[in-house]
């Protein structure tokens, strides 16, 4: 498997919820007090039978085209060519990418960014977002998933899709979060979306205050983190700005 960080930047956060960009040797953190530095970093992977879209990003344009769209072609892919969407849950940062409620998306009729794609989320999760709403969660960009004949909805709380991708509900992050683990032959692709967002926070017992149940976030962190390297699992970090992938 070949695995494509595809960074849409730093940005710093903090209790209103928005996304700030950050530019390192030009901006201070000391200057955001009370502010998150994160990447926001979406993965493409490879396989011998899809092409995966782990998480969306921010939905952001560059020169009127999806900044999603132009990184995945400088990974050497076409957006088209997108098989499976698989979808940790539905934070802006990480939905932002799905698709518009609009009529047109890019002048396509489909709402969805990823046209010949099936999208893989939790009912739960998608109920849960729709209700809660702004400012964690954006209307306008869960709503596709609403409408589209490409979703395909998980109601369980763990299984497999098509015969090598494993997912669990874990919650800790927001309360229908889910884990994604891709295996071919030995290898084994362990995507923990917000429940393990950075490399630093697995190696120590960390309580974040931006989680829905902190405590079982860390203890989640902890168990991958002594599972993962006793089993050679690859680590991808959605929010990382040094280390998007990690393996022993």
């Amino acid at each position: 498997m070949k695995i494509f960080p595809l960074s849409e930047g730093s940005f710093t956060i903090d209790k209103s919820k928005l996304f700030v960009p950050f530019t390192d040797g030009k901006d201070e953190l000391r200057d955001r007090p009370g502010s998150l530095l994160v990447e926001i970093q979406p993965f493409l992977i490879q396989t011998s039978k899809d092409l995966l879209l782990l998480d969306a990003g921010l939905g952001y344009t560059v020169d009127n085209e999806l900044q999603i769209y132009n990184n995945i072609r400088k990974a050497g892919f076409d957006p088209e060519t997108v098989t499976k969407v698989l979808l940790s849950h539905l934070h802006k940062d990480h939905a932002g990418g799905i698709g518009s409620a609009s009529k047109k998306v890019f002048g396509n009729d489909n709402k969805m960014n990823f046209t010949n794609a099936t999208y893989y989320v939790q009912q739960r999760e998608l109920d849960f977002a729709w209700q809660k709403g702004f400012p964690s969660f954006m209307p306008d960009e869960v709503e596709p998933l609403m409408q589209s004949g490409q979703v395909a909805f998980l109601h369980e709380d763990k299984g497999e899709i098509d015969g090598y991708i494993q997912y669990e509900l874990t919650g800790g992050h927001s309360p229908f979060h889910q884990v994604f683990w891709i295996k071919e032959g030995a290898e084994t692709i362990f995507f923990g979306g917000d429940v393990t967002p950075q490399l630093q926070q697995m190696k120590m017992k960390y309580k974040t205050k931006y989680d829905s149940d902190p405590e079982t976030a860390m203890e989640l962190r902890l168990k991958w983190w002594e599972e993962g390297n006793q089993n050679n699992w690859t680590f991808l970090f959605y929010h990382d700005i040094k280390t998007p992938t990690y393996k022993k």
